[in-house]
């Protein structure tokens, strides 16, 4: 704890008192909340909207009360933007009350607290918390160290333990940063640790003028006019069909938004081109950049007053899915426009204020311009694509004065002027650029990685003749002929059947040992539509196959070997007409078999997303490689020759972040990978090196991570057949805490890299020092940290079933194991007889490891009664590292705190007081009574039938709120007349006990 002080929370309040945050001490706490637990400092934002509106301390005091029953995170979000109104006196009608003053941020009282306790079912007390008027919006929690890449361990679980168990401290919060004094991560309130990012890039300001990365990350989050931004602008809700999801900006979309608010506001430039590449967010900065140009709550310049935006795509879907974006984040009245004549007809009519999605197609043929078109404001997806057919040229035409705003998902290919002209200013490139490398660095996209498969069959133009007679020597002289006469295509290479039903095999071999075990998806990339049920069918017999081998009966094995996969494809006019030739009349009536309508394949795409359930494999040839989002997908099976952007945006569809989704892989059976160079040859070279990294780069780094770590371990001798003992070793080589830090940071990275590759046959020379370096962390992290180790949760389930055999076989589990206080084989450890130095080493590390849980799981539950073992604790942990101290004295010291808490435990037996009526005791004693103990324990009793009663507190009395107020009143009553400090925060405090010890279900 006081290590997390020292390097984190005393660095983290003073970075924020620098940049002109007030300090509130937690002495001051009480003085500023109504009960511990409430959240809102009363004085400061009674202040605030008094001084922000111009109302009389009555109606602000009646806000107060209003405000505090808020307990939904959207409608706060609204409150904060200022979408609250109530009626005051001298007003007919409500009145808008802001609870911020956007335009003039000194208006505000920007503050911070630590050690902020809340009163709650189960009490917490957050590092730190960020109060604007007197209103918590950011909770910060530091843990040291904090590794930035696993996004695991405590200060992660810390935040969901808050969320949980003191939800009002949420109500109103915007977001949550984790720190270790160096690093800052922050996301959404209720976001998953995976999505928490760093803010790398502090513009308008250089990274060189920060001191250090905390106070650069502390900055780019909340100073107090960004933070303002932020709340105003950049976090929105988005529905969903699991529920509403809360999001927040990435730096990159905070940067790109903000120059075009800035070049509208400066009035030189009318356009700007954004690059900013697949699945970092792209949608969602064009609906952050909407939400500022129509609210535009921080800026006030004429240039933003009313604007109308219109949001074009070049495709339906698109359309379809950014329309869909705006409304599910509850953009002000989003029209998606379905015809042109509807189009013409809004955006000719003048009005301001409009948001309008629509298609540029719609705007073919369209010559006469708009009046008033200088009002416009239009942001044009995928904006390379719009130059074909003259209908950039159309829509320039019709909005002659508007500002235009380009966005790509993929880089500009270098000859293409025509965009860079319509989109870009001269000399400038683009206005934001997020690169490939920059989102795979930030964690906004995992890595894409490929390999070669089955390269003897790769196809290209120079083989066609060598593999024709290869391959079709064995077909009917006629067939032969008929084929020669109109030439062999690689197409005909490509869907040859013995070629299909081996890569079929290869396919559902690779993917049972790579994406299925942790229920990963994948797509197969068919030559067309063709293909695409030559697949199916090949697919379906190995599936088939294969669950036959397993014992499934034969028609079980094929039912659920054809719900593996769903083919997904275009419809075709020729689909349903008949044909002579019976393999193509057998072709088209799989097409209509398998075709799925636009129901169908959304519950198909719904569906593929669901990690662990069918369909596993989606069968395409051209829908779904551009706008498909999903983070399942790790693999992508290619077996068709794709180039430059097409290829960008297919292989981006594995590059989803997802939960244990280390990076993406593209599986080549067709040779593109072979020519990646001339494939991607039209765009510079340095938008587009790592679009696809081989996996050879990766089978080098693995080898170098494997160096790395074991030079940590050298002169440690391994394989002795004495786990325990080689890893007594390791601890005595590393010494230092320091360089256990070094050692677990680098061993993350090699397994890491193992689990990526894993199952490429590279990994097997690697496989038995992955084992001991990753079950060294376990017992590492309980010998240096004291603490349970959470790494193995990140791991993959192949990896972790790996490693817990391995701990079974060589009995380190039960080294590694902690067990609670209440298992009979907890004291075992404490017997010092036959016990060397180093057992005695090993007993007393595990004692303190097991009692730091076992204590702060005692306090949580009722502080009043274990809170004084947190500071024995302390002693303990301190000794642990006092080298003049023997392991036997550390162990019997463990001992004694270890019976001190069993004794605590037991301590009502014999007193005539139940376990719980003894724990209410202490709850009343630390309210400073002016009366003897035996009037406190009948109170205790009274108490504790109050609350076990059936009469007084029925089942599920914890659930009505009426009722609670009701026992916290007799509490009062009971406890009248004994001398207590404070009555009404001793019966809250009792309700707390009972909420935690006698709650009826």
């Amino acid at each position: 704890m006081g290590s997390e002080w020292t390097l984190a929370e005393k660095p983290t309040i003073d970075c924020l008192k620098g940049m002109g945050y007030g300090f509130i001490s937690p002495a001051d706490h009480a003085s500023l909340r109504d009960s511990e637990n409430l959240v809102l400092f009363r004085p400061i934002l009674i202040d605030a909207l008094r001084r922000i509106n111009g109302i009389s301390e009555a109606d602000a005091r009646a806000a107060y009360v209003e405000l505090l029953a808020k307990d939904d995170n959207e409608e706060w979000l609204g409150i904060l933007r200022g979408n609250y109104s109530r009626t005051v006196q001298g007003q007919a009608t409500k009145q808008t009350l802001r609870v911020i003053d956007f335009q003039n941020p000194g208006n505000n009282v920007f503050s911070c607290t630590n050690q902020l306790y809340v009163k709650a079912e189960k009490s917490r007390i957050p590092d730190v918390v960020v109060y604007v008027n007197g209103i918590p919006l950011v909770v910060i929690e530091c843990k040291s160290p904090l590794n930035t890449k696993d996004k695991s361990g405590e200060a992660f679980d810390q935040i969901r333990q808050y969320e949980r168990d003191i939800p009002r401290l949420f109500f109103s919060n915007l977001f949550n940063i984790v720190s270790d004094g160096t690093n800052c991560l922050y996301g959404a309130t209720g976001s998953p640790s995976k999505f928490y990012g760093s803010w790398r890039d502090p513009a308008p300001r250089n990274a060189d003028e920060f001191t250090d990365e905390l106070s650069k990350g502390l900055w780019c989050l909340l100073d107090p006019a960004r933070l303002l931004d932020l709340i105003a602008h950049f976090v929105v809700f988005e529905a969903t069909d699991t529920g509403k999801i809360k999001k927040i900006c990435r730096y990159q979309q905070f940067r790109a938004v903000n120059k075009i608010v800035d070049r509208i506001i400066e009035g030189k430039h009318r356009r700007g081109l954004i690059w900013h590449t697949q699945g970092s967010g792209k949608s969602l900065t064009m609906v952050f950049a909407a939400l500022k140009l129509k609210t535009h709550l921080t800026e006030n310049h004429p240039a933003l007053t009313n604007p109308n935006v219109l949001i074009l795509t070049d495709r339906i879907d698109l359309d379809d899915q950014i329309s869909g974006t705006f409304q599910a984040c509850g953009l002000p009245n989003p029209a998606q426009v379905e015809s042109v004549g509807e189009l013409r007809s809004i955006i000719g009519k003048g009005l301001n204020g409009l948001t309008v999605l629509s298609t540029i197609f719609k705007f073919a043929g369209s010559e006469r311009a708009i009046p008033d078109s200088g009002s416009w404001i239009v942001m044009v997806d995928e904006c390379h694509r719009t130059q074909e057919k003259n209908l950039g040229a159309y829509l320039r035409a019709t909005l002659p004065n508007a500002r235009f705003f380009g966005f790509t998902g993929t880089p500009v290919k270098k000859n293409d002027k025509d965009t860079y002209a319509n989109f870009g200013v001269e000399g400038e490139g683009y206005l934001d650029k997020y690169g490939i490398d920059d989102a795979v660095a930030d964690g906004a996209t995992v890595p894409i990685h490929y390999t070669g498969r089955k390269t003897d069959w790769h196809i290209d133009d120079a083989k066609i003749d060598i593999l024709f007679d290869n391959w079709f020597a064995d077909l009917p002289d006629d067939k032969l002929e008929e084929l020669k006469r109109r030439g062999v295509s690689i197409g005909d290479l490509v869907k040859h059947p013995k070629r299909v039903a081996l890569i079929a095999f290869d396919i559902w071999t690779h993917f049972t040992a790579y994406a299925m075990p942790d229920g990963f998806k994948a797509q197969i990339v068919a030559f067309d539509r063709e293909a695409v049920i030559l697949y199916k069918q090949a697919l379906d017999t190995v599936i088939a196959d294969d669950l036959i081998k397993q014992g499934v009966p034969a028609e079980d094995a094929r039912a659920k070997a054809a719900a593996m996969s769903a083919c997904i494809y275009s419809k075709s006019q020729e689909d349903d007409k008949p044909n002579e030739d019976p393999q193509t009349e057998d072709v088209r009536a799989q097409l209509r078999k398998h075709y799925l309508d636009y129901d169908a394949e959304k519950a198909a795409k719904d569906a593929f997303d669901k990690r662990g359930q069918p369909p596993h494999f989606l069968i395409v040839c051209d829908k779904l490689l551009t706008g498909f989002d999903a983070p399942a997908e790790c693999v992508m099976y290619l077996d068709k020759p794709l180039k430059e952007h097409t290829l960008l945006q297919a292989i981006a569809r594995t590059n989803r972040v997802a939960t244990g989704k280390r990076n993406g892989l593209i599986v080549d059976y067709i040779g593109v990978s072979r020519h990646l160079d001339e494939a991607l040859s039209s765009y510079r070279a340095d938008d587009v090196q790592n679009a696809m990294r081989d996996l050879d780069d990766l089978r080098s780094q693995l080898r170098a991570a494997h160096s790395a770590v074991m030079k940590l371990a050298k002169g440690v001798k391994r394989g002795t057949g004495n786990l325990k003992g080689e890893y007594d070793a390791l601890v005595a080589t590393l010494k230092t805490e320091d360089h256990w830090f070094e050692f677990r940071s680098l061993a993350r990275e090699f397994i890491a890299i193992y689990e990526t590759l894993s199952p490429d046959t590279s990994v097997l020379e690697f496989t038995d020092d992955l084992k001991w370096v990753a079950c060294f962390l376990r017992y590492g992290t309980q010998v240096f940290e004291k603490k349970e180790a959470f790494d193995q949760r990140e791991y993959s389930r192949k990896i972790r079933e790996m490693l817990d055999k391995h701990l079974d076989a060589t009995g380190l589990s039960i080294t590694v194991k902690l067990r609670h206080i209440t298992d009979p084989e907890f004291w075992e450890d404490f017997d010092p007889d036959e016990k060397t130095e180093t057992d005695l080493k090993t007993a007393a590390i595990r004692k303190t490891t097991e009692l730091r849980k076992i204590t702060y799981e005692k306090i949580a539950d009722n502080p009043h009664q274990f809170g004084k073992f947190s500071d024995r604790l302390k002693a303990l942990l301190k000794k642990m590292d006092d080298a003049q101290i023997s392991w036997g004295e550390k162990l019997k010291a463990a001992e004694e705190l270890a019976k001190a808490i069993q004794a605590e435990e037991t301590a009502h037996e014999g007193t005539g007081l139940s376990q719980n009526a003894f724990g209410i005791l202490a709850v009343l004693n630390a309210f400073q009574p002016q009366h003897d103990g035996e009037d406190l324990e009948t109170l205790a009793s009274s108490i504790e039938t109050l609350y076990a009663d059936n009469e007084t507190a029925p089942l599920f009395w914890q659930e009505k709120g009426e009722l609670r107020k009701g026992l916290r009143q007799e509490v009062r009553k009971l406890s009248h007349g004994l001398g207590f400090s404070d009555v009404i925060a001793l019966s809250e405090q009792v309700e707390d006990f009972a909420l935690k010890h006698m709650a009826k279900a």
